[in-house]
């Protein structure tokens, strides 16, 4: 019988407040995973002895060593690493502000280049092995409007996922990317409110683009990422690194 048994693996979520993240974590809970929840505010934090949270934020390299340090110090090991902490701005590229730049860059690749040292080096130690899972974006695979800093940071994680993967291999490390399309998430409500400000359209008119640009008919719900993510993290995935695989109801096919 196949299963994606996870019991007793210690993983730690970055981004894991809310969103992919929050749906990654149940997701590992539901297979019997130790679950680390790491972000920079929660808004409702379950009292469960599998839980760990951890105020973080993944773009400072200190705050990311205490929570290294104070997740091995709680459940004893590491085993698997999701780095799920991104946001977004949005402008024109000939409007980007440096900040804005700056921001996103710091969270959604500077952030993954942080987290994966550290645990890497943890893991090595370990000499178990492990799971490095980073969640990208179809936005690293492709250009879109008005989300040039996104863009950027999404190929940088893509990039990073496979170099990562080339040296870690020889430690039985593996690392791949999920490439999510449009989920539905508090964030991508916002985007589609700012995106249409841009663009002279409503929310919802970006709704419907949205949705027709989707073979399979409907955007994701966060579980659709969390599903791919746990695949990535049980031991059916042990012969694939350096992958960045699309789950985006076929809207992205390369």
């Amino acid at each position: 019988m196949y299963t994606m048994d996870l019991t007793g693996k210690v993983a730690i979520v970055t981004g894991g407040g809310n969103g992919i993240g929050k749906a990654i974590v149940h997701a590992f809970l539901d297979c019997g995973a130790l679950v680390a929840v790491v972000d920079l505010s929660f808004n409702e934090m379950t009292s469960d002895e599998r839980l760990f949270y951890v105020q973080t934020d993944v773009s400072n390299h200190e705050q990311i060593d205490t929570m290294i340090e104070s997740v091995i110090d709680y459940f004893g090991r590491i085993d698997i690493l999701v780095n799920n902490a991104g946001i977004s701005t949005m402008d024109y590229f000939v409007d980007i502000k440096e900040k804005d730049w700056d921001k996103t860059m710091d969270v959604n690749a500077k952030g993954v280049y942080l987290c994966t040292q550290a645990v890497a080096k943890i893991l090595k130690q370990q000499a178990s092995g492990g799971k490095i899972i980073n969640i990208s974006s179809q936005a690293g695979k492709n250009g879109y409007r008005l989300m040039g800093s996104y863009v950027a940071s999404k190929h940088a994680v893509l990039g990073m996922t496979k170099v990562a993967a080339l040296e870690l291999a020889k430690h039985k490390i593996n690392v791949n990317a999920v490439c999510p399309g449009i989920v539905e998430t508090n964030m991508k409500r916002t985007e589609r409110t700012i995106g249409g400000e841009l663009r002279g359209l409503d929310a919802e008119a970006i709704e419907t683009e949205d949705n027709a640009q989707i073979p399979l008919g409907r955007t994701a719900v966060p579980g659709d990422i969390a599903n791919v993510v746990v695949f990535l993290a049980s031991k059916y995935s042990d012969y694939m690194t350096g992958q960045g695989i699309n789950v985006t109801g076929g809207m992205t096919m390369n």
